[in-house]
């Protein structure tokens, strides 16, 4: 999800909520601790220079239980954020702490914000050696012959 996207959500939302992978919820009383703006210089296996920007939320959990961020207090989190960092319409990646500090990508049900599970890839396949998926070939339709037994045929 892009920054615009949380936005717009934000201005009909109610409240925020944020739905673990498990289905659990991050604990109504969190805080959004940083709204920031994250780059990625890095080389990938190729030797491929690449560049990646996100917009970087951290959710932590304390015990103030009696804490409810709304819409419009992250809205203008957000908006300062923009502003001092200069921050532009990039994905956004959620931090959370459950075991460990998890990174997720945000996705959004109507109601809830939904933290999805991140995956990692190559991108540089075809320098790798890593062969590329079968493609399925679709295979001529057996033919029934004459003489065979069909179903309710009463040949059986």
């Amino acid at each position: 999800m892009k920054l615009s996207a949380i936005k717009k959500h934000l201005l009909k939302a109610e409240n925020v909520s944020f739905r673990l992978p498990n289905g659990t919820f991050v604990p109504e009383h969190f805080h959004v601790t940083e709204v920031g703006l994250v780059t990625k210089n890095f080389i990938d296996c190729g030797g491929t220079i690449r560049k990646e920007s996100v917009v970087n939320f951290q959710l932590w959990d304390a015990n103030d239980f009696e804490h409810r961020l709304k819409p419009k207090k992250l809205l203008g989190i957000i908006a300062l954020s923009e502003k001092i960092l200069g921050i532009e319409d990039y994905e956004i990646e959620v931090e959370y702490q459950d075991t460990t500090i998890g990174k997720y990508d945000l996705d959004f049900d109507g109601v809830h914000f939904l933290l999805c599970n991140k995956k990692t890839a190559c991108l540089a396949q075809d320098q790798c050696g890593i062969p590329s998926e079968k493609q399925s070939q679709n295979l001529p339709e057996a033919s029934t012959p004459s003489n065979s037994c069909k179903p309710g045929g009463g040949c059986c």
